[in-house]
């Protein structure tokens, strides 16, 4: 078993001690490889169960988080999902292989070319990406079976949960300050939604509009 594996498999049994147990969302962990995500400087602990910094201020997320988040989102095979905060692209390829299109969006121009590439090299073809403001989602694909924020949200993410179909999933931190609570909105299929918070956690805020110098 090389080093990488041995790493591997040590990070799989940590997330699944932690709660994140589904197959499937443990296979699709499995095959990404976190490594390419993350900056030359990093390499040696993409492995690790923590955030690392990222271009432009951003960090790619820590993998429990990210399992965490993908599993509360109870993908299907034929679910359309919106990512809004591309970031390194971890999380869209991950969620690309559990559902059947995802959409995202990405402020930061430097980030979704990078993305880009990446999702171009492991030949994930189901991604499509798009430079804009996620805070208001992407109206003109809507409505869709899950949204994922990968960023915070000051209050309850109203233009996105009107985004969403009436029996959809949406998983989004939400907060001001340094720590948020991690909120999973699931439709009641008549308009209105139930809410579990699922955890603390820490992520950048939403900021509006692009950022047109990165």
């Amino acid at each position: 078993m090389s080093v990488t594996d041995t790493r591997l498999a040590k990070l799989l049994l940590a997330l699944r001690t932690q709660g994140v147990t589904d197959p499937a969302v443990l296979s699709a962990i499995e095959k990404t490889p976190r490594d390419l995500f993350t900056q030359e400087i990093f390499k040696d602990r993409s492995w690790e169960d923590q955030a690392l910094p990222i271009e432009c201020g951003q960090t790619i997320s820590q993998p429990y988080i990210v399992g965490l988040m993908t599993q509360a989102l109870t993908l299907e095979p034929r679910a359309r999902v919106l990512e809004i905060g591309t970031g390194s692209g971890y999380q869209t390829a991950i969620l690309s292989r559990l559902s059947r299109l995802v959409y995202t969006v990405e402020r930061y121009r430097t980030l979704m070319k990078q993305a880009e590439d990446r999702f171009s090299k492991l030949g994930l073809t189901n991604i499509i990406t798009k430079f804009g403001d996620g805070g208001i989602g992407w109206k003109e694909q809507a409505p869709f079976d899950r949204i994922m924020v990968t960023a915070a949200a000051e209050s309850e993410p109203k233009a996105l949960l009107k985004q969403l179909k009436p029996n959809g999933v949406l998983v989004a931190p939400v907060g001001k300050g340094p720590v948020q609570q991690l909120n999973r909105y699931a439709g009641d299929g008549e308009g209105g939604f139930t809410v579990e918070t699922l955890c603390e956690v820490r992520f950048v805020p939403l900021l509006d509009g692009v950022a047109k110098e990165l």
